[in-house]
């Protein structure tokens, strides 16, 4: 039987060069141990965010909230 050898290449996140998605590759989906540490520092600045859209419910559960030890939850 004839083997499928192709190797699936994708592009690093960090300096985009194609680099091999194989189990041989410990850095993957980086090229290099370089390139997966500069990307940790970048996580580690909060470089990386998701913006966030204010919700009438951002407003109702950051209201202060007070506990009245008289009541009980069971």
């Amino acid at each position: 039987m004839l083997e499928n050898n192709k190797v699936t290449l994708i592009a690093c996140p960090t300096c985009q060069t194609k680099t091999p998605w194989t189990t041989e590759n410990v850095d993957r989906p980086f090229c290099s141990s370089r390139c997966k540490l500069i990307d940790l520092g970048e996580w580690a600045n909060e470089s990386y965010s998701i913006p966030q859209q204010d919700s009438e419910e951002d407003e109702i559960f950051s209201e202060s909230l007070t506990i009245d030890p008289n009541k009980s939850f069971m």
